[in-house]
């Protein structure tokens, strides 16, 4: 699908006299590579991927890049799509991540990078933090245990605050409970203990009203203290830990009302614990698994310990009420473990301080559809956040920082030579493997490491415009009149991707977008609706139905479908058999007509084909206005980047060709026929058939090729991709024609409407048909199209009414208004 939208806005840019470069682009780094390289080698994580040694690792990633594009270059040629393979850019090469070196520290320069400690989404499998958009990519639906625990109070041990949770796992990380300072909470004596929690909450734990002792605001509870579940970080109560604090997120939608609040484990509770002064601690690892200070699981994966902490609180009486809670929670977008959140070290672009530059970039921009710009994408730009664009990786291009870490010396290094240039090296590879043992001398004789992490393979991709020439290495005038971007396509996930990314570094660095237009397209799912999954072998091989029903059939299936619009696809193939069985084997067998004819007449164009002129057939009139009409049509669909409107267009057009022109000129090509009329009518068949290829080329390349190259006159371009794209011409456009044809059409399909309801062969003669229209203008081309009608529908005359009640009595006034409603449907 998108490869299909990709060659053909190139395709028809190209007949109208632009150049298009048609480069096509490799990504090679980041996570889907590794983790193709993991399962190879059966590594299972990070420590597994030292041992085997990062630089032999990183050598298997790139040897496995390229395996499969043989296989690209056989699907993307079978599919029609025109693209430069062998001048090709790729992600891993040295001048591809020297540009991105430089993009780096023009940020660098502009003070837009920094290194925080924040609280991230993180997967535990691959070790590495993922940035917000990454993480909407992955939520699945799942069943985690819920569960509600009691917090004793220090001013009274009979008392307890009562915190639900979804995650048992972080309670070892709790250092505060947080409550809403306006809501209303209640202390309930039940049967001497007493519990605290929000009044809207308490009938979700007592089936009758309990003994509620008083109420009062949340407020009133602020800095009372209580004692922590487990004895790992008592020894910071005195630093603030283990009090009441208050935040505006607390709610009583659910849980009670009190949050559990682990400031190493949760956005909110980080931000929380920070304003109140209390300490963050973050005892887990870079796998998920628990630091040494948690004795009872240290060395275990979190989330597999949560059975044995809900054993251990039960035990020690402090497990109120537990359940299962569906919940939708986000997994890696590559390996799909479950993610966490945790407090990690990353380093960031500040995109929240150029993000008016950003929406004014989104505001230069035509969308297709148009409603992304302030919709989708806009409302993300608005709630934009600091980029995480370091990853905890290997096979990716290194973050260009060198530093000392007891000094905090630090350099960033925004190209090969300036390597060269403070090592006093030769630099060949820039990957990980090579410039981690590259040390930079520090002030002083201090030595400086690089940092050891890679960038996010987004930012790469949002490197492109600049990366993909070496700039400004090289081609420093090619940015110039190529940047913004004319036009790009991807798919609507890539609003929160590779858009993103490309609208963040345009508006960085250029103050511009890096696009002018972009057409985004919708999901493709399997023909029952579900997500196309290997798995499920719920879809069909796309080689299988190119080959049984064509290329050209299944593009324009696709591009006469919403899913061009950002709407999805339910794929069938049966869609793909009808847009042949009504566009293309339409289209052949007019092709087909016109060189039976042509062959028995010896009929041959005089010359590379114009409109033809002084046409004296009104049948002929009638097609040229229709082929004229079409193409204008579809140039102002195209020039506006609407491909479905464009290439809904060829199906009317087939239709007004081979049912109405076609068969009704059939006579005219016969030798007993008039010399001169015939010859008109070849000019015109074969002007509509190269103009119909030249127009449905960029959409159809293999059958408009075929017939192109079999109709051409030696004169013209020797592929129909080589044409112009045909030019409209008002003049040969005649709407009093096309209406009075449009009359002719619409009378004879209701007239075979009511024929077959009635069950009546249109070889039986009738006397009369009547035609019924309230508009004056209409009523005039019904006289006029009388013979045509009555030659149709094999009647002996028609009668042209202004309204039904002149025909019939008024009880049967009912019947009509039911042909009433056929006719207004089928008009439409």
């Amino acid at each position: 699908l998108a490869g299909t939208i990709k060659d053909v806005i190139p395709r028809y840019q190209t007949m109208r006299g632009n150049y298009v470069e048609r480069t096509f682009g490799w990504d090679c780094h980041g996570l889907p590579v590794e983790n193709e390289v993991e399962k190879e080698l059966g590594l299972k994580s990070k420590t597994d991927i030292e041992e085997f040694g990062i630089d032999k690792f990183n050598e298997e990633c790139r040897k496995i890049v390229l395996r499969y594009s043989s296989e690209w270059e056989v699907i993307v040629e079978r599919m029609g799509r025109w693209v430069d393979f062998e001048n090709g850019y790729k992600t891993m090469d040295l001048s591809y991540m020297e540009s991105i070196w430089w993009v780096f520290k023009q940020l660098w320069d502009k003070k837009l990078i920094y290194e925080g400690n924040k609280i991230m989404w993180f997967c535990p499998r691959c070790s590495t933090p993922l940035s917000n958009f990454e993480v909407n990519q992955g939520y699945k639906d799942v069943e985690d245990p819920a569960i509600t625990v009691r917090f004793q109070s220090c001013d009274d041990e009979d008392t307890y605050y009562l915190a639900w949770t979804t995650t048992p796992w972080t309670l070892s990380g709790n250092l505060a409970l947080t409550v809403g300072n306006d809501i209303d909470y209640v202390e309930v004596d039940d049967e001497g203990t007493h519990y605290i929690l929000a009044a809207a909450r308490v009938s979700a734990y007592w089936k009758e009203e309990p003994n509620i002792i008083k109420t009062f605001k949340g407020s009133e509870l602020l800095s009372k203290r209580y004692k922590p579940l487990y004895p790992y970080f008592e020894d910071l109560r005195n630093e603030g830990a283990f009090q009441i604090v208050a935040d505006d997120f607390v709610n009583t939608s659910d849980g009670t009302g009190i949050v559990h609040t682990a400031p190493g484990f949760g956005e909110d509770d980080n931000r929380v614990c920070k304003e109140n002064n209390i300490p963050v601690v973050c005892p887990i690892d870079n796998e998920g698994k628990y630091s040494s200070e948690i004795t009872a699981y240290a060395g275990r994966f979190v989330k597999d310990c949560d059975k044995d902490i809900i054993k251990d609180l039960k035990d020690a009486g402090n497990l109120i009420h537990r359940t299962q809670y569906h919940h939708s929670y986000p997994h890696c977008w590559r390996c799909e473990s479950p993610l966490l959140n945790k407090a990690i070290s990353t380093w960031f672009v500040d995109v929240e301080s150029i993000k008016d530059k950003m929406i004014n970039a989104n505001n230069q921009i035509r969308w297709v559809p148009d409603h992304l710009k302030s919709g989708r994408f806009g409302k993300w730009l608005e709630g934009a956040r600091d980029w995480a664009i370091s990853r905890n990786r290997y096979w990716g291009c290194p973050l260009p920082i060198w530093r000392n870490e007891d000094s905090g010396e630090i350099i960033c290094v925004g190209s090969v030579s300036e390597l060269e240039s403070l090592s006093g090296q030769t630099i060949t590879d820039i990957h990980k493997h090579f410039v981690d043992k590259i040390e930079l001398e520090g002030q002083g004789g201090t030595k400086l490491q690089r940092v050891t992490e890679v960038l996010d393979c987004w930012f790469e991709s949002g490197s492109m415009p600049y990366a993909q020439k070496h700039y400004p290495f090289n081609n420093q005038d090619w940015l110039d009149s190529h940047f913004p971007a004319d036009f790009i396509a991807e798919g609507q996930d890539q609003t929160r991707g590779w858009f993103y990314t490309l609208t963040v570094l345009g508006a960085a660095l250029f103050d511009k977008p890096a696009f002018q237009n972009v057409i985004v397209n919708g999901m493709v799912l399997a023909e029952d609706g579900k997500k196309m999954s290997k798995s499920l072998k719920n879809y069909p091989d796309p080689t299988k139905v190119m080959d049984t029903y064509g290329a050209d059939a299944m593009r324009l299936y696709l591009l006469c479908s919403p899913v061009v619009r950002c709407d999805d696809l339910k794929f069938s193939t049966d869609g793909v058999q009808e847009t042949m069985r009504s566009v293309l084997i339409p289209f052949w067998n007019s092709y087909s007509f016109f060189v039976t004819y042509a062959n028995v007449d010896g009929w041959q164009p005089e010359g590379a084909h114009t409109l033809p002129k002084d046409l004296n057939n009104p049948l002929d009139q009638w097609v040229i206005s229709r082929l004229e009409g079409m193409v204008k049509d579809l140039r102002h669909s195209m020039d506006n980047y609407d491909l479905q409107s464009a290439s809904l267009r060829f199906t009317e057009f087939v239709d007004q060709l081979t049912n109405w022109y076609i068969r009704r000129s059939r006579r005219r090509f016969w030798k007993s026929q008039n010399d001169t009329d015939k010859a008109e009518a070849y000019a015109t068949l074969y002007h509509v058939l190269i103009t119909f290829c030249k127009s449905a080329a960029p959409f159809i390349p293999f059958l408009t090729e075929s017939i192109y190259k079999n109709l051409r006159h030696e004169d013209m371009p020797e592929s129909v991709h080589l044409c112009d794209y045909p030019e409209y011409s008002e003049s040969a456009l005649n709407e009093n024609l096309d209406s009075v044809m449009q009359c002719a059409m619409t009378s004879v399909s209701l007239g075979r409407y009511l024929r077959s309801q009635a069950e009546i062969r249109v070889r039986q003669p009738l006397s009369e048909i009547i035609l019924v229209s309230l508009n004056e203008q209409t009523r005039d081309h019904l006289h006029e199209i009388k013979d045509i009608v009555m030659e149709e529908l094999n009647v002996k005359s028609v009668s042209v009414k202004e309204n039904e009640l002149e025909l019939v009595e008024l009880s049967a006034v009912a019947n009509f208004k039911k042909l009433g409603k056929e006719l207004g449907k089928r008009m439409k």
